[in-house]
């Protein structure tokens, strides 16, 4: 009797052991962008401007399902006919119809290889991954500012970062002898992080010419080049936007691009992307294939098919892709026309039309831009990035005055 009750006690010991087993946890700061929704969502005030959230808007201020895309999912609706498993590389005709719209002409052929994945971030995710599993002491250079979630996602990997200076929120301009000095340190097999167009969140891209400079430094290093496409088709046209890629398989032998569907297809929710891998040859792309479909197994399993099955339908269908490539020029035009009003209303703003994007960092203190948000109902990260999509020509001559009186 007594060794069943010790050994009850000792069971009891263990589970009240085991019910503290998140007390080690520390709570983490919330997300600074989803602070600012939720304060907008609360302010009462009937004139105020969002500019914080990151997706695309139309004057009305709404975020539409693209047309081409809700008659996709009436095909798919009526022609599906199983919910079976793809596999850890889901939709394969999403991902080779997705190849002429990044590539253009100079797709490399046998050295591609990839998957689809869950959105821009799974992409990139999993390319940390294979990073470190090929080459654990990599670094990763990233230019700053970047998107915020590009250094968790490498820290998640444990690759060591060097950031360097991407933009000058005085000049709105990309430093260019920065990010050329910084990438000239980087040794063979690195590898180089770089956002091909509309940079997030400065707006501020390279030039044809800086990307041919940069692919020589690539190559000339060995730098393996980690490109992230975010927003193809909202800069200056899909192919434009596709330029900096191109550039550079011209001239290394290797690389991986990061894609999102999320802004240029309007999938958001459907978290829908896909990664590009470039091998030297065939074989190296085999092995790598094989490779990234183990990670994503242990990562995900399989990548959610709704958003790339209806993508799929729409790139196939040349009517659909024709609508697509329609509205996605209306967007662009939309932002363009956006900045330029803004240069209009005030000189100050000029350059932010020569930015491409949704897009731009303003050089804005945490404290003016809560002043904004206090004093004006202006709401925007406390990095002074702002969506120039955010605005609407009702409302941009009034967020022109706002900033100007904390600045």
């Amino acid at each position: 009797m007594a060794t069943i009750l010790e050994s009850a006690a000792r069971d009891d010991r263990a589970l009240s052991s085991e019910s503290g087993i998140f007390d080690a946890l520390a709570t983490q700061p919330a997300d600074p962008l989803l602070s600012v929704i939720g304060a907008f969502r609360a302010d009462p005030r009937p004139h105020k401007i969002d500019v914080g959230v990151g997706v695309f808007r139309t004057e009305a201020g709404e975020t539409p399902v693209f047309r081409a895309m809700k008659a996709a999912e009436r095909r798919l609706l009526e022609t599906q006919d199983t919910k079976a498993y793809l596999g850890p590389e889901g939709d394969i005709g999403f991902f080779q119809a997705l190849r002429p719209v990044l590539f253009g002409a100079g797709d490399p052929g046998e050295r591609v290889f990839g998957l689809q994945t869950p959105g821009g971030t799974g992409a990139l995710r999993l390319a940390a991954e294979l990073i470190a599993a090929a080459r654990p002491g990599a670094r990763v250079f990233v230019g700053t500012p970047t998107w915020p979630n590009h250094p968790p996602v490498l820290k998640k990997t444990g690759l060591e970062q060097v950031s360097y200076r991407h933009f000058d929120p005085e000049t709105q301009a990309v430093c260019f002898d920065d990010v050329t000095a910084a990438l000239e340190t980087a040794g063979s097999g690195d590898v180089a992080l770089l956002q091909v167009c509309c940079h997030n969140p400065t707006g501020a891209d390279f030039t044809r010419e800086q990307w041919q400079e940069i692919a020589r430094i690539l190559s000339r290093r060995g730098v393996l080049p980690l490109l992230d496409l975010a927003y193809q088709g909202l800069g200056e046209g899909l192919d434009a936007d596709a330029a900096g890629v191109r550039i550079v398989l011209e001239q290394v032998p290797a690389a991986l691009v990061a894609y999102s569907c999320d802004k240029n297809f309007g999938l958001y929710r459907e978290r829908t992307g896909a990664l590009f891998g470039i091998a030297a040859n065939g074989e190296g792309a085999r092995i790598a294939h094989s490779n990234v479909l183990a990670l994503a197994r242990a990562a995900w399993s399989m990548p959610p098919d709704h958003g790339a099955a209806a993508a799929r339908i729409i790139l196939e269908d040349p009517a659909l892709a024709a609508d697509w490539r329609a509205e996605l020029t209306g967007m662009r035009d939309r932002i363009v026309s956006m900045r330029e009003l803004l240069g209009t209303i005030d000189p100050a703003f000029a350059p932010l039309a020569r930015q491409h994007g949704m897009f731009s960092t303003l050089p804005l203190s945490p404290e003016q831009v809560l002043r904004l948000r206090e004093e004006f109902a202006v709401y925007m990260p406390n990095s002074g990035r702002i969506n120039v999509a955010g605005l609407t020509r009702a409302n941009v001559e009034p967020f022109v005055r706002a900033v100007k009186s904390v600045m």
